[in-house]
């Protein structure tokens, strides 16, 4: 590994004890023996020798890696859309866009909801294919995206390189043993994500959330608010359990309050009514009936309804 390989991850730290890293080969070693390999120029960082996935089947260990390098396809070309993508729609992005899992005219692309940027260093939690980073280096922040999944990181730098977006980078990691030094974001980002893990791991991944944010910096996390009309619907037919492997979690905004104010002073905002994807720039996406339901959600935003009710909600916390 060249040193200016390295250099362009210096942001990086060992996940499990958390000190600083030195080129190894083509690996990334600590001062206590850590070795994490860089995989066509991607580095991986999970430690999957010490916690479960949140996903079955979703770590990205030597065998899955090579089984995906060996089957990547190659770029596509123009205007058109990844496979993967439509292959992974419905995780995603969630019921309103499974009619698109056979194909689509276009990425679904999102507007980044938070004030544009000036350069600010941001980490997206739990990126997959790139959708919200890639929305990041468009509205001028500096993203890196992580997933634990190597064939999805694999996936957002094609698809980033597809869409001439250069100024974003990605690692294989997993959120609750972020691969970063201390103080290290002005902003952590993660949209759809935290919701499909285990209460506990959440409450993990909020703590190392707010070690590696800056002094007053700020993370933007999108959660399920349980006392939303369709969440309680979705609750009620599950008899209310708890959820397991990658099912919704669902949060009270009390609960949301107080397991993120352990990152400094908490915020609830409105995202949405009647889903967890009330994405309105996609409105061209969506069959009418579904499209109904995001602007009926953007209609009650408009109109101020409690977020209390809202079903899909943004928590904003300020580093302390």
């Amino acid at each position: 590994m060249t040193q200016t390989a390295v250099q362009l991850w210096q942001e990086l730290a060992c996940p499990r004890d958390r000190s600083r890293l030195q080129p190894r080969g083509e690996s990334l070693a600590c001062e206590h023996g850590h070795e994490y390999p860089f995989v066509d120029g991607i580095p991986v960082m999970v430690v999957d020798d010490e916690i479960e996935p949140t996903q079955p089947g979703y770590w990205s260990k030597p065998e899955q890696i090579e089984r995906v390098r060996a089957a990547e396809p190659p770029p596509v070309e123009g205007d058109a859309v990844d496979p993967y993508v439509a292959e992974l729609i419905l995780g995603t992005h969630g019921n309103l866009y499974k009619h698109l899992s056979g194909g689509m005219p276009r990425y679904p692309i999102p507007d980044f909801p938070l004030p544009r940027g000036h350069g600010e260093l941001l980490l997206d939690i739990g990126c997959n294919w790139g959708r919200w980073t890639i929305a990041a280096a468009q509205s001028s922040y500096r993203p890196i995206g992580i997933d634990p999944s190597f064939e999805a990181i694999v996936a957002a730098r094609r698809i980033a390189r597809q869409l001439g977006v250069d100024d974003v980078r990605y690692v294989v990691a997993d959120a609750r043993r972020l691969p970063f030094a201390n103080e290290t974001f002005d902003v952590v980002f993660s949209y759809g994500v935290l919701q499909h893990f285990s209460k506990s791991d959440v409450a993990t991944s909020v703590d190392d959330i707010r070690r590696v944010l800056r002094r007053a910096g700020y993370s933007w996390v999108q959660m399920p608010n349980a006392l939303g009309a369709l969440n309680l619907v979705r609750l009620a037919q599950r008899r209310f359990r708890e959820g397991d492997e990658f099912e919704v979690r669902y949060w009270t905004p009390s609960e949301l309050k107080r397991v993120f104010g352990r990152i400094g002073p908490t915020e609830l905002s409105t995202d949405g009514f009647f889903t967890l994807n009330p994405q309105k720039r996609d409105l061209d996406l969506l069959p009418q009936h579904f499209r109904a339901i995001v602007q009926v959600s953007e209609l009650l935003k408009r109109a101020h309804a409690p977020t209390t009710l809202a079903d899909s909600v943004n928590i904003r916390s300020v580093a302390a």
